[in-house]
């Protein structure tokens, strides 16, 4: 059986219709022709009262503006008398007052080390002490043997106090180096 080619077949053409079916389709076609009534009445009373909503804006009197105060003129002669005395005498005690305070020395908590890192592998530690460096850092790597492995850490310091390595800490977070804690140097 031969295929037959959908694609250049048209649509089959439309029966004539009958003297019923004329009747149903003026039916269905009325509505569509009808113009929305009550839709044109509310859209216009909604632009007559927005209308007349700005001439009655219009015919309102502007505010008055503010009347500017007159300013006080003062004469010298209506100033009080300047005393010649003071009538507080805390003011002169203080003017002469010395006050000392004793300044303790904050105990050091000694030495601080910071560490950035600790790798099992020495490529891992070498890259991340290239990126301290980047930094404008000088770093460490110390290998440390214990009971879990070999381990290669990488630490900055020794600073002489916690200040001075939050510091660098700070400008390390500031370039995406977040791992650094400081510890006490032992």
């Amino acid at each position: 059986m031969p295929q037959k080619d959908y694609v250049r077949a048209s649509r089959p053409k439309a029966k004539p219709a009958r003297a019923s079916n004329a009747r149903n389709n003026r039916k269905a076609a009325a509505p569509a022709q009808a113009k929305p009534w009550l839709l044109l009445i509310v859209t216009f009373l909604l632009i007559s009262g927005f209308v007349y909503f700005l001439w009655f804006l219009n015919q309102q009197p502007a505010a008055p503006a503010p009347a500017a105060k007159p300013e006080k003129t003062v004469k010298q002669d209506e100033l009080p008398a300047k005393p010649t005395t003071e009538p507080y005498q805390y003011i002169k005690e203080l003017e002469n007052k010395e006050v000392k305070v004793e300044v303790t020395e904050q105990k050091s908590g000694g030495p601080y080390q910071m560490q950035c890192g600790s790798f099992r592998a020495e490529q891992q530690a070498e890259a991340m002490k290239a990126q301290i460096a980047f930094a404008g850092f000088a770093s460490q790597i110390r290998r440390t043997e214990g009971s879990n492995g070999v381990w290669y850490r990488v630490v900055l310091g020794p600073y002489e106090s916690k200040r001075q390595a939050t510091a660098d800490n700070n400008r390390l977070r500031q370039l995406n180096i977040n791992t650094c804690r400081i510890w006490n140097w032992s």
